[in-house]
């Protein structure tokens, strides 16, 4: 089989008769089908590792990257008194805040009836941790009706009351809250909750619950300029995107849109010296593609450290001189472990 490496041609099927005579053409068809064949080695060997081999990229014997340790500035260690109580050994001690109910034990008439006299001196405590299961109630919203009158007009008034968050709908906030922090908090899918919501005797279908996770999503959308002002406000700032596939109308086949993440966290100085976190909170948004104007349109004003990959969209960006990148050591290490795994002769890549 005549294979020409780097070049898509169609495979040629050789016979001995269809073999040049010349003894340099086979050589050069012989050098081109060991390069081919070392490559598709290679391609084996990465396949094998990516579905069957560790996924650590630790090597045996691995070196320091720096022969010397850097001392790189830190912010200050507070000081702080702790004062902590001696733990007993065996089962942990339940939380004091936790909601407890007391449950009294005594002798029963019969018991003490056998002595000629009982005295209580004290008593022996413990303590069983129990649960609750959610449960599903009805609240009766009961609106006051008046016929109110004044100068010989008579009208009908009614009390205000704002059952549901949702127009239409008779789903409590509590209600709306427990589907959204079930779905993205503990990562149950909308069919999952229409079970559990069964088990406890009520019929939600899904398509319910996702029409109450959309509205709940829009009621929440007063909250995205003052999340996004506070991550752009952070010290640092990491960003990265990721595939989805996205079906618009018309469409017969699925295209490819973006996910980007924005997280914004670190700690920052004071004019007294004082270090102070920044509270992490991150930011999603969906873009129908991978054009660099996303992420320059979202960090057009920011001002500090961004730790990304080496997508070339942030190129603009570092040049303004606002923003100071921090590469990824984990991208740029990849590679030199892949030849590290690969290479026949033992030594660093």
């Amino acid at each position: 089989m005549r294979v020409i490496a780097g070049m898509a041609a169609q495979p040629i099927a050789y016979t001995r008769t269809s073999l040049p005579d010349d003894v340099e053409q086979l050589k050069d068809i012989i050098a081109t089908l060991s390069t081919h064949l070392e490559s598709l080695h290679q391609q084996i060997l990465n396949l094998r590792r990516l579905h069957f081999g560790a996924t650590s990229e630790r090597l045996a014997g691995q070196a320091e990257l720096f022969a010397e340790m850097l001392s790189l500035p830190l912010p200050p260690k507070v000081t702080q008194i702790i004062s902590y109580e001696r733990h007993r050994r065996g089962r942990p001690a339940l939380p004091k805040d936790l909601p407890r109910t007391r449950l009294e034990y005594d002798l029963t008439a019969e018991e003490k009836s056998t002595f000629d006299a009982v005295e209580k001196i004290g008593e022996e405590v413990s303590e069983t941790l129990d649960y609750t299961p959610a449960k599903l109630t009805v609240i009766v919203h009961a609106r006051a009706k008046y016929v109110c009158r004044k100068d010989g007009e008579s009208t009908i008034r009614t009390a205000f009351a704002q059952p549901s968050p949702l127009p239409k709908s008779n789903a409590s906030a509590g209600l709306l809250a427990q589907i959204l922090t079930a779905t993205f908090a503990d990562h149950l899918p909308l069919h999952r909750q229409e079970r559990i919501f069964k088990r406890h005797g009520v019929e939600l279908p899904r398509s319910t619950l996702c029409e109450w996770k959309l509205g709940a999503g829009e009621l929440l959308a007063v909250l995205r300029e003052p999340l996004i002002g506070h991550v752009l406000n952070a010290p640092r700032v990491h960003s990265d995107d990721t595939k989805m596939p996205l079906i618009e109308g018309g469409r017969g086949s699925t295209k490819a849109a973006r996910l980007w993440a924005y997280l914004g966290a670190g700690a920052r100085q004071d004019e007294a010296g004082a270090w102070s976190e920044h509270a992490p909170a991150v930011v999603f948004e969906f873009t129908h593609s991978r054009e660099s104007a996303h992420p320059m349109r979202f960090l057009q004003n920011y001002r500090g450290y961004l730790q990304a990959d080496a997508y070339s969209g942030y190129e603009a960006l570092y040049q303004t001189g606002r923003i100071i990148e921090v590469a990824c050591w984990a991208h740029a290490r990849r590679k030199h472990f892949e030849i590290a795994k690969t290479q026949k002769t033992p030594g660093l890549a």
